[in-house]
């Protein structure tokens, strides 16, 4: 009887035994469990004092296996898994949404160093033109102009000339445009013989009622055709036809044929 109680005492040790090894290292092994309490296995399912090698009860020992981590731990390491889940993935946003801002800044500073370099050629041919004029008489240069200005605008030649040197204006920039829009080069539109309009300018008082605006002589239509290109175009920057073109005409050509114009005039 003794014996049986001394069993049953070492069997509810194991159990305990088990489940804390379980719990805190499940590499633990049955048979270091049993060796700590003096017993050893005779066979597969009966424990022996190793001290007396007495077989006594009968142990199952798949009654006595005990998961590694049972399910509360399970549990627990399956929401710490989520919530790493969870923290990665905010990571991996953060970090994209960050890299978008700087590609975003990348080609924004891109764009400005390219306009830059754009307006600072245009700079440089406008600058080259300047004193490429320089080196012709003022007299020389109403002679060319005059060369290109036929039908209505023939002989004014000196009034381009004159307010294109006192604004800063290519004159034969001025001029292109005008034998564009007007069709001077051969002759004159109705626009300009009707209403003195040298550069299809807007406004009031329109001309026979239209939306084009009308003035009272030819030269007062010359000064506003040249105040209207320095304003609204050289003042901000747009001195080329590439630069004049999107905002002056629809047409995607006009900077060509505004550029054949000038090359005509200039080799006058």
């Amino acid at each position: 009887m003794e014996t049986n109680q001394s069993i049953k005492a070492n069997i509810v040790a194991i159990i305990i035994l088990v489940i804390v090894s379980a719990l805190w290292h499940p590499a633990i092994t049955r048979a270091e469990v049993l060796k700590s309490l003096n017993l050893s296995v005779m066979d597969g399912n009966t424990l022996v004092n190793s001290k007396n090698d007495q077989a006594d009860t009968p142990l199952n020992f798949e009654k006595l296996e005990i998961k590694p981590i049972n399910e509360q731990l399970h549990s627990t390491v399956s929401s710490l898994k989520i919530e790493i889940d969870v923290e990665e993935l905010r990571q991996i946003n953060i970090a994209r949404k960050k890299a978008l801002e700087l590609e975003k800044k990348r080609q924004e500073e891109e764009r400005k160093k390219a306009l830059e370099a754009k307006l600072a050629e245009e700079k440089a041919k406008a600058d080259a033109k300047a004193k490429e004029l320089t080196s012709i008489s003022y007299d020389e240069l109403v002679a060319k102009l005059n060369r290109s200005l036929n039908s209505t605008l023939a002989g004014k030649g000196d009034i381009f000339a004159k307010y294109a040197t006192e604004l800063g204006i290519d004159p034969y920039l001025a001029v292109a445009i005008v034998l564009h829009e007007t069709g001077c080069k051969w002759n004159c539109s109705t626009l300009l013989k009707q209403c003195n309009n040298v550069g299809g300018m807007k406004g009031s008082p329109g001309c026979n009622g239209g939306s084009y605006k009308s003035f009272s002589s030819l030269d007062e239509g010359i000064k506003a055709f040249m105040n209207n290109l320095y304003n609204n175009y050289y003042a901000k920057g747009l001195t080329t036809p590439e630069t004049i073109g999107p905002k002056y005409a629809a047409s995607q050509t006009w900077p060509t044929k505004i550029r054949a114009y000038m090359s005509e005039i200039e080799a006058k």
